[in-house]
């Protein structure tokens, strides 16, 4: 583990509290996985437009400043990009109940213990080591055409 290497994923990290952010990208940083950090969900989506082909993990807080709070950061992602592996973090109890888009959506609360975010970031960089390893099929009219 750790950055010795060149890594192509990204593990997003959403956080609005710069203390916790830091925490979270020292600890990302020991993984496979390249760390992206943004303040908030309108600035993570903004990344995600460009880049979600990249992104294997998205760490977010719930409650974050704007708009959108980290639970409706985590549905775009789920129903957008589904590859993305999705925590979400929080120092109280998820209010919302989990509808269809969050049903894969692992919650950790604060204070998450660093080992739990590490399983989870391996997780994602096992999921796309896999995904990048297994020839993808065609499908659509190049499939059709094929018969």
């Amino acid at each position: 583990m750790g950055q010795g290497s060149e890594c192509s994923r990204v593990a997003l990290i959403v956080e609005a509290d710069e203390e916790l952010r830091a925490l979270a990208v020292a600890l990302l940083e020991e993984t496979d996985l390249r760390v992206v950090e943004a303040s908030s969900a309108e600035e993570a989506l903004q990344y995600l437009r460009y880049n979600a082909g990249d992104v294997a993990l998205l760490f977010a807080d719930v409650r974050l400043p704007c708009l959108m709070s980290g639970a409706d950061l985590a549905r775009n992602v789920r129903l957008k990009w589904p590859w993305i592996r999705t925590v979400l973090t929080s120092g109280a109890p998820l209010e919302e109940d989990l509808d269809e888009a969050l049903r894969h959506v692992r919650f950790m609360p604060k204070p998450w213990l660093a080992l739990d975010v590490l399983i989870e970031a391996e997780k994602a960089a096992q999921a796309n080591r896999f995904e990048q390893a297994t020839p993808r099929r065609h499908s659509g009219a190049f499939a059709t055409a094929r018969m």
